[in-house]
């Protein structure tokens, strides 16, 4: 980090959390590509997963087991 951004930071950290908070939000916005537009197709796919999910249709996986099964295949092979 440069002494100009240092210095920035610095006056940052001095204001009160709500101002930084949003501070953090408009550079976080600064630097996330645009929104990504999505086809009607997949819209509808995704709200007919998240419904199921909702209806409890969908069996739900915890992150970590995923990755631990992801591991293994990727150590299988």
């Amino acid at each position: 980090m440069g002494a100009e951004a240092r210095k920035i930071l610095e006056q940052a950290l001095a204001l009160p959390e709500k101002e930084r908070e949003e501070l953090v939000a408009a550079l976080s916005d600064s630097l996330s590509p645009e929104p990504v537009s999505l086809s009607p197709e997949w819209n509808a796919e995704i709200e007919s997963r998240i419904a199921a999910v909702e209806r409890g249709e969908s069996k739900l996986i915890p992150g970590d087991e995923v990755e631990a099964r992801i591991l293994r295949s990727l150590s299988r092979g």
